[in-house]
């Protein structure tokens, strides 16, 4: 007999949770709603949502858009997307995750004191990461990863903030090669902004992956956290796949197989994986 369990822990993170309830409710009154970017980063869950009624567009649309209710969604935005909305008279319904808008004010208030480099440890055209950088008027230094941080000058103050949803490893990582090359003078601060109810998520999928035969790990693959989650699911169980929705499960992955296990990522939501939990049973 197959079994087949859902992990518990994978789902909407907090600020994902927020932002689609604030797009509920404002949809539930039977009002016109723009969301700048998609709202999460998985296709169906966006399609869910356009179909009750919300509209997706881009910056360049916002440029034009007048006397309208925009939602900003959890990865936050750089300042110069509120000064748009006031004189475009947009009015604005913040999602911004709190945990994204103290890292915010955190990088403002050190690119405001004038000190040092500030290095964002994140990927290049992300969200959340114009939102960082757009806080020092695009003077931040952004490394993808452990190889670029070499590129630093070490003969300059550092000052090292991180992507919310970046691996805790690698960033610590980048932080002993920073700590073993600075220069005599020059001083170099940390700071740990890794989301925890994201990185905690780490050590219980590696558990989960290791149980089971087969992993599907279902996502967007647009989402950098779930890249991050798949990779560790991928590392521990060689048979994990990754999928968007139940039409991609392929019936030659299940012979043989006695126990399947479905995660996912912060973007990804529990009705799609319930959805590849009755996928494979019909399979």
């Amino acid at each position: 007999m197959l079994q087949i369990e859902i992990d518990n822990g994978s789902g909407f993170c907090f600020g994902v949770t927020t932002a689609i309830k604030k797009a509920e409710e404002e949809l539930a009154a039977g009002k016109t709603l723009y969301c700048l970017g998609d709202i999460v980063h998985n296709g169906m869950e966006c399609e869910r949502l356009r179909q009750m009624g919300l509209v997706t567009i881009n910056h360049d649309d916002l440029q034009t858009l007048h006397n309208a209710k925009v939602l900003l969604r959890a990865h936050g935005e750089p300042p110069e997307t509120y000064e748009l909305a006031r004189r475009n008279n947009i009015e604005i319904i913040d999602a911004t995750c709190p945990v994204v808008l103290q890292l915010q004010k955190r990088i403002k208030k050190q690119y405001e004191s004038g000190a040092g480099q500030i290095v964002i440890f994140g990927k290049k055209g992300h969200a959340e990461v114009l939102g960082l950088v757009g806080q020092t008027n695009g003077n931040a230094i952004v490394i993808e990863s452990f190889s670029e941080v070499v590129k630093l000058d070490f003969t300059r103050d550092i000052y090292l903030y991180s992507q919310t949803t970046k691996s805790l490893d690698e960033f610590h990582r980048i932080i002993e090669y920073i700590q073993a090359h600075m220069a005599p003078g020059a001083s170099f601060k940390s700071f740990d902004t890794i989301c925890r109810s994201v990185a905690n998520r780490m050590p219980s999928i590696t558990q989960f992956a290791s149980r089971h035969d087969l992993i599907l790990f279902v996502c967007g693959r647009k989402s950098s956290n779930g890249k991050v989650l798949f990779s560790e699911c991928l590392r521990v169980n060689a048979n994990t796949h990754l999928i968007e929705g139940p039409e991609e499960i392929e019936p030659s992955w299940l012979e043989g197989i006695e126990t399947v296990g479905i995660c996912g990522a912060t973007s990804t939501p529990k009705w799609l994986m319930e959805q590849c939990h009755d996928a494979i049973l019909r399979l």
